[in-house]
C-alpha cells in the first residue's frame, strides 16, 4: 500500500512540476502582443527562468544589455538574451513563491509567485504593497 502512495505522491509532484516547466511567451501589458520568451527550468528544487527571445520592435534593439540593472548585480550590462530573470521559486501547493523576477526593461527587480490558470501561467510581481499581474502563454500553445 505505501508504494501505491509513493507512486502516487511521485506522478503529482512530478505532473504539477512539469506544468510550469518549459518555455512561456511573456505578453505586454498595455498592447497584448508577445515581449519575450523565457524558458523555465527546475534546478534542485527551485525554479528559475531564462530569456530564451526577444520580439523586438524595428525601432528596438534586438539584443539588448541590461544598462538599467543595478549596477551591483551580476546582471549588469549583460545581454537579456540568455539572462536568468526568474530566480529561486519554490513549490508551495498549487503556487510557486519565495522568488524573484527582473524586469530588465527597467533594472526593477520585485518579489514575485506563479501559478497556472487554465492554460495560461500567472506571474504577480510585488513591489512593497504594489503589485502587477501579467499572464503568460505556453510557447507551444501559441500560433
Amino acid at each position: 500500500m505505501n508504494k501505491v502512495i509513493f507512486c502516487m505522491a511521485l506522478f503529482y509532484s512530478t505532473t504539477s512540476l512539469s506544468q510550469i516547466t518549459g518555455k512561456w511567451t511573456s505578453i505586454d501589458d498595455n498592447s497584448g502582443e508577445p515581449r519575450s520568451v523565457v524558458e523555465i527550468i527546475e534546478r534542485n528544487g527551485k525554479f528559475f527562468g531564462k530569456v530564451i527571445k526577444i520580439y523586438s520592435k524595428p525601432s528596438e534593439n534586438p539584443d539588448p544589455v541590461c544598462d538599467k540593472c543595478p549596477d551591483n548585480d551580476p546582471r549588469f550590462k549583460k545581454k537579456v538574451i540568455g539572462m536568468e530573470i526568474l530566480q529561486g521559486l519554490i513549490k508551495d501547493g498549487g503556487e510557486f513563491t519565495g522568488g524573484h523576477i527582473l524586469d530588465p526593461e527597467n533594472g526593477k527587480i520585485y518579489r514575485c509567485k506563479i501559478w497556472i490558470e487554465g492554460n495560461n501561467l500567472k506571474l504577480r510581481g510585488y513591489w512593497g504593497p504594489f503589485f502587477r499581474t501579467q499572464t503568460w502563454q505556453r510557447e507551444a500553445a501559441r500560433p
